[in-house]
């Protein structure tokens, strides 16, 4: 009887652990979007308008847009 119990409980506790390997169905999702130049130069200005950054960081940020392929 005491076999037939550990026995059991060794299954179980083997089907629980395998269980939680599958990853229980974990979705994962990647969002990519890509900004033309025009765009990208166009929130830089808003950002610069709007104080959110000095103006040699803009002109930065600015040639760097620029200079992309």
């Amino acid at each position: 009887m005491l076999t037939r119990a550990l026995i059991m409980a060794i299954a179980l506790s083997s089907t629980l652990m395998l269980a939680g390997c599958g990853g229980g169905g974990a979705d994962s999702t990647v969002n990519n979007t890509t900004v033309s130049k025009g765009q990208a130069l166009i929130d830089l200005q808003k950002a610069y308008e709007a104080g959110a950054m000095t103006e040699r960081e803009y002109n930065k940020e600015r040639e760097r847009i620029l200079e992309e392929d």
